[in-house]
């Protein structure tokens, strides 16, 4: 992945990078050319134009808000560091942040993968492939490590805890932790 936090490079080192199609500066930046309004990957096949009808830009948005268009041979939206790149991790990762802000909480997995653009069967294929477990299975997991946090943090009831954390009832907030600790949430309370 991108550093985000490197340095950008500077100028000649950009337009160095770009003339030699050096590979190593892929996805660090961008060049448009004014001439033709369209902006490329350092490692573009195109003939390369002229440094001074150049420009560099950190990222592929920075160079659309200067006006410039992607290139279609090079195709800037797959330079390493994009969701393209990323490929199939990069849905998976979105679905993580999904269920961590508790999404499967109240609605379904058919949802989470209609959010995502992709249908259910494939999400559970992406999940299975890339955590050896279902949306279902994560999702149960972050609520149950959201409950056990809020028992060593705070002084909320139980019951609080329980529908804080995504549980959608005591009864089933009670089973999990017994399937799972061998004992009632409210031993580890007082642990």
């Amino acid at each position: 992945m991108i550093d985000v936090v490197a340095e950008f490079p500077d100028w000649k080192t950009c337009d160095q990078a770009r003339l030699a199609r050096d590979r190593s500066y892929d996805g660090v930046f961008f060049s448009g050319v004014k001439s033709t309004g369209i902006y490329c990957r350092p490692v573009c096949p195109v003939r390369p134009a002229k440094s001074v009808n150049v420009s560099f830009y950190p990222s592929a948005a920075a160079a659309e808000q200067a006006g410039y268009r992607p290139c279609l041979r090079c195709r800037p939206e797959a330079a390493p560091g994009s969701p393209a790149w990323m490929g199939t991790a990069t849905t998976v990762g979105r679905a993580m942040r999904l269920i961590h802000t508790g999404y499967l909480d109240s609605n379904s997995v058919h949802q989470l993968a209609e959010t995502l653009g992709i249908g259910s069967r494939h999400l559970a294929r992406l999940f299975s492939q890339y955590l050896e477990a279902t949306p279902s299975q994560v999702a149960a997991t972050v609520r149950l490590q959201r409950a056990k946090r809020l028992i060593d943090t705070t002084d909320l009831t139980l019951a609080e805890i329980a529908f804080a954390s995504g549980f959608g009832s005591i009864r089933r907030f009670n089973a999990v932790f017994q399937n799972l600790y061998g004992r009632p949430p409210s031993s580890l309370r007082r642990l």
